[in-house]
């Protein structure tokens, strides 16, 4: 078994800030035993301006790594602007994942774009303007079970989490920014779903709170079991959620209902 977390605040322009509000919350969820954490979507920042800037910087990978290595964590960080591989002069939204010695091990490119209007202040959301989308499915092993990999509108798209649990995930992480107006509607549902549907844990990290006069997230972050029982939740503030990851309960839940083995499509 293995303790886990996943952290919630609200990303503000101002990039040290949210750095700040990043390190002290990692900062407890290991005093509290996580031996993984997972932070939300662009928790460096909302402000799409500066998305160029911080992909062309690697001091911010950098400052990951050491926390990692700091803390003695495994530290899942949500989604990051990183630098396209083919040259676009868009960026990538991406999650890496750095092990407890501070090394970058995993990379997942978000693969699905949030170009959606929806009904509050903000209005319409277009991610491809400044996004270039990945194309990979990524899984990666660590000390809570073999982790799969999506970004927030990713959970949108159930054949992606199908794939991971035929490459063998038993947990799937969701960093997020979801909106207020889709979180309050779809986002607890979505989850759960996701969680019956593959048979794994679902760690999900959402933003939260006001992030301009127009922008407005859910929070909600939370972890949900293989059977789809919510085990922990925060609310619409910052903090961290933890939960235990039984793999043995997991195993279980697959040997009496074995739905990969029943499936005729």
């Amino acid at each position: 078994m293995a303790n886990v977390a996943v952290i919630q605040f609200s990303s503000q322009p101002q990039i040290e800030h949210n750095l700040a509000q990043a390190y002290d919350l990692l900062q407890q969820a290991a005093a509290q035993g996580a031996v993984l954490a997972l932070l939300p979507e662009m928790f460096l920042t909302l402000d799409g301006k500066q998305y160029n800037a911080i992909a062309a910087d690697p001091q911010y990978v950098q400052r990951l790594a050491g926390w990692a290595q700091e803390l003695k964590l495994w530290l899942v960080a949500g989604a990051v602007p990183m630098p396209c591989p083919d040259g676009d002069p868009r960026v990538r939204s991406a999650c890496l994942v750095f092990n407890s010695k501070g090394e970058q091990v995993a990379r997942y490119d978000k693969i699905h774009l949030f170009d959606v209007d929806v009904g509050d202040a903000h209005g319409s959301y277009r991610e491809s303007e400044r996004f270039a989308p990945g194309d990979e499915v990524v899984l990666v092993d660590t000390p809570a079970g073999r982790l799969g990999l999506v970004i927030c509108y990713d959970l949108r798209f159930p054949g992606l989490f199908q794939r991971l649990r035929e490459q063998g995930a038993e947990l799937i992480s969701v960093p997020a920014a979801f909106t207020y107006t889709t979180g309050a509607a779809h986002w607890q549902t979505l989850l759960r779903a996701r969680a019956i549907e593959t048979q794994c844990y679902v760690l999900a990290a959402n933003q939260c709170g006001w992030h301009d006069d127009k922008r407005r997230t859910y929070g909600h972050s939370q972890i949900i079991d293989a059977w789809g029982a919510v085990l922990t939740e925060l609310e619409e503030e910052a903090g961290v959620a933890l939960a235990e990851i039984d793999l043995a309960q997991l195993a279980e839940v697959r040997k009496k209902m074995p739905v990969t083995q029943h499936r005729r499509f």
